[in-house]
């Protein structure tokens, strides 16, 4: 088996941090940082095990502003 370099994009909600991986779909949450990465790896590494991809690259990440009152 080889490693694959994932993607997680962590946001809190409530005391909660939520971790996503967009590269699958997958989505995890602990109540440090370190811990929703190690949840959404174990996650994400299960749902590999049962629907297996294939992954030509990775999703673009980036940031654009919107105009907020």
């Amino acid at each position: 088996m080889k490693p694959l370099l994932m993607t997680a994009i962590i946001h809190l909600e409530d005391d909660i941090y939520v971790a996503e991986c967009p590269e699958v779909g997958t989505a995890s949450q602990g109540k440090t940082i370190e811990e929703s990465i190690v949840n959404l790896k174990e996650a994400t590494e299960l749902f590999l095990e049962e629907f297996p991809q294939h992954f030509p690259s990775h999703p673009i990440l980036t940031t654009f502003e919107v105009n907020y009152a």
